[in-house]
């Protein structure tokens, strides 16, 4: 089995399902006793908030490249950048180590193509809505990635920030992230990519009528079955 290196900790939250996904996962292929083989490199994510706000990205990609050393250093025979939003300096993380990154975004795409889906709607931070490091990812995967108005995108980065990534879950933010998807599916969307770890925490399958596509749970499916490949 290969050593998983999680570069987690953006937030901790949603670390902490990675790390249950990828032993539950071992678990269930192997049987028995066994769980993944892993090393969790865990940032101070009030820092790497900062860098965001402050559109450092650079400077961001250095801290999380200095992580990734660390899990190289660790044993780690590839990284898994636990987090949709700072896939925006996965090139400048891979960079920075010998061992391959799993991105995140190309898990995603090949779960969203093997369910016959081709037109996606996409909820995650407004950094991965509004910007291009993520929506052209999925598109050179032949993706149509569609994003929620102005006010529905506020709302979800707001909701993620202030809630989701403190562990606060609350019903009326359920409600209204239904009411965000309801409008994607009125806009013609296939299906809708949960493009923020921390959303599988408020939402699920039984929140829409669309197909989810949960970034987390396909990561950490990606991440074990390259571990035991």
């Amino acid at each position: 089995m290969r050593t998983i290196g999680l570069l987690g900790g953006m937030s901790w939250e949603s670390s902490a399902i990675y790390y249950r996904l990828v032993n539950e996962l071992v678990r269930d292929r192997l049987g028995g006793l066994h769980s993944a083989r892993c090393v969790l490199y865990s940032v101070d994510f009030a820092e790497i908030e900062e860098l965001q706000r402050a559109q450092d990205w650079d400077g961001a990609g250095e801290r999380l490249g200095q992580a990734a050393r660390a899990l190289e250093r660790a044993g780690a025979d590839f990284v898994v950048v636990c987090t949709n939003t700072m896939h925006k300096v996965a090139d400048q993380v891979a960079a920075a180590v010998e061992i391959p990154l799993l991105h995140l975004g190309d898990a995603t795409a090949a779960a969203v193509l093997a369910r016959g889906v081709r037109r996606v709607g996409l909820l995650g931070t407004a950094f991965t809505m509004e910007q291009e490091f993520y929506r052209e990812r999925l598109a050179g995967h032949g993706l149509e990635v569609v994003v929620p108005g102005d006010a529905d995108r506020a709302l979800v980065h707001r909701v993620i920030y202030e809630e989701l990534c403190r562990g606060v879950v609350l019903a009326e933010s359920r409600v209204a992230f239904r009411e965000v998807m309801a409008r994607l599916a009125a806009a013609g969307v296939e299906g809708i990519i949960l493009g923020c770890t921390e959303i599988e925490l408020l939402v699920g399958e039984g929140d829409s009528a669309l197909p989810l596509f949960p970034t987390t749970r396909l990561h950490a499916i990606a991440a074990v079955e390259l571990a035991l490949a």
